[in-house]
């Protein structure tokens, strides 16, 4: 049983990589540690607080969140995101400083 719940364990970590990587995909947009304007229009997220980020992410992927007109492309840079990787990606966000 033990074994179960370490092979568990190490799938979960392997599948949600960690935050750094997975903001690769946001620099363009956001610059390397979150501190522009995306496309000049949202609001600098560095440093948002995790809460905050994991609800905006998932408001984008439902579609129910449009700020600033960015909904629709938002929609499609999470919409192959797991909620784990939010998660990951929320934490990381976090941890940037303006």
């Amino acid at each position: 049983m033990k074994t179960l719940f370490a092979v568990l364990g190490l799938t979960l970590m392997l599948n949600a990589a960690d935050g750094s990587a997975l903001f690769q995909k946001c620099t363009a947009c956001h610059g390397q540690k979150a501190e522009k304007k995306a496309l000049g229009k949202s609001e600098i997220i560095a440093g948002w607080k995790e809460a905050k980020t994991l609800d905006a992410l998932k408001g984008y992927k439902a579609g129910t969140r449009n700020t600033k007109g960015m909904g629709a492309l938002m929609k499609g840079q999470v919409a192959s995101v797991s909620d784990a990787d939010m998660k990951v990606l929320a934490k990381y966000i976090a941890t940037l400083k303006k």
